[in-house]
């Protein structure tokens, strides 16, 4: 039995390493729609849920683990922003506000399946205009949830944070952990 991280990220993969030693990297290639029935603050662990078990199904006796990252503010899911144009919206609107991080989280062997979602609050500075452009040149926001990676040491806009540092980074790292010994306890 292996454990699969349905993912391309190097941010999750790194942060998976922190506690599994031996594990693959297989990107779900999905549809990301979120169905108008899913809530903005379940649409993480929707589309967690989807990846995991679009892999699970080639790998059936494997552990696979899907996550997906989203920001929402005012009811609104930010994803990725899908232009330049589209991340200056997102920034601009998420400066000197409040908004929360909310990553889903699914584990899948077969045709068991446990998820769940995390949610940390980040509060940003206000930012001005020339640091929004600069940002955005960079090229960095283009794929992250909310046009920003709390990690970039360019851009440093959070002010706050209440929650899982590690969250907002892309992996509940701590929070996975448990929830992963666990699931693995049981099979």
């Amino acid at each position: 039995m292996d454990i699969i991280l349905a993912s391309a990220s190097p941010r999750r993969k790194e942060l998976l390493g922190y506690f599994v030693s031996d594990f693959k990297c297989i990107p779900a290639d999905i549809d990301e729609t979120i169905p108008s029935d899913v809530s903005a603050e379940k649409s993480a662990e929707y589309l967690a849920c989807m990846k995991a078990e679009h892999i699970a199904a080639d790998y059936p006796d494997d552990v696979v683990i899907g996550c997906d990252t989203v920001v929402v503010y005012g009811g609104e899911v930010y994803g990725k922003p899908s232009s330049e144009e589209d991340a200056e919206r997102m920034l601009k609107t998420l400066s000197g506000r409040t908004h929360s991080v909310i990553t889903g989280v699914c584990i899948c062997r077969g045709t068991k399946k446990e998820s769940f979602s995390e949610t940390t609050e980040v509060e940003f500075f206000e930012l001005s205009g020339d640091e929004i452009l600069n940002y955005i040149r960079s090229g960095s926001p283009m794929d992250k949830a909310g046009a920003y990676g709390i990690q970039d040491g360019n851009f440093l806009p959070a002010k706050s944070i209440r929650g899982d540092y590690f969250n907002v980074v892309g992996l509940p790292a701590g929070r996975l952990k448990r929830e992963l010994d666990s699931f693995l306890n049981r099979q």
